[in-house]
């Protein structure tokens, strides 16, 4: 069995990540999704341990102490965070992950030279972007703005990614990621224990 591969997802909010990534795990195989612990109450409809792990604060600063988080980071005031024996007990499994998270995340797992493949995704303009965000009509004029400039800000960090998907036609951003996903897979040195069983004369997948 091959060891799964840590996916990190990053978008400006309203590039279309949500629905792109609930359409690469209804599927895609053997892919997870990696639920991020934070010190916020829960929202309505929110399910602990699916949407996320809800916790005090003094808990998550004792797994903080105990080095228990590949990234984690304060958002409006709440602390969010991924733990690393999560992540690591699910890619033991052979599934693969999806982390998603924001630029400052993704930034601290870079750092971190956690094994992982990084994708942006975009949108196709700034302009589509303030579109969607509008067309949500869930956000006041200055959540609108600061999400936009805070957009501008972290897209710039795109370029030290692996991948780029701009999602303008959502059929063909989610191809993209997928083939992303599967072409990872194939990857040979992921494969390496198949390819000498098959040179062997076993069998290997």
């Amino acid at each position: 069995m091959r060891k799964g591969t840590l996916f990190v997802v990053t978008a400006p909010s309203g590039a279309g990540k949500t629905t792109l990534l609930e359409m690469l795990l209804g599927s895609v195989p053997m892919l997870a999704y990696s639920v991020s612990v934070t010190t916020r109450a829960p929202r309505e409809g929110e399910v602990d341990g699916k949407s996320y792990h809800f916790t005090t604060r003094e808990e998550f600063e004792r797994l903080v102490a105990a080095g228990e988080f590949l990234e984690h980071a304060t958002v409006y005031g709440h602390l969010y965070g991924t733990r690393r024996p999560v992540i690591e007990e699910a890619l033991a499994s052979g599934s693969d992950v999806i982390l998603d998270i924001d630029v400052r995340g993704a930034l601290q797992v870079m750092e971190s030279r956690y094994p992982a493949v990084f994708v942006y995704i975009l949108p196709p303009s700034l302009a589509e972007l303030e579109r969607r965000l509008r067309g949500r009509k869930t956000d006041a004029e200055e959540v609108i703005r600061r999400r936009l400039s805070l957009a501008r800000e972290e897209m710039g960090y795109a370029e030290r990614y692996d991948y780029a998907v701009v999602n303008d036609v959502l059929e063909e951003a989610f191809a993209d990621l997928k083939a992303i996903i599967l072409a990872e897979r194939r990857r040979v040195g992921r494969n390496v224990e198949a390819i000498r069983a098959i040179r062997e004369g076993g069998g290997g997948r």
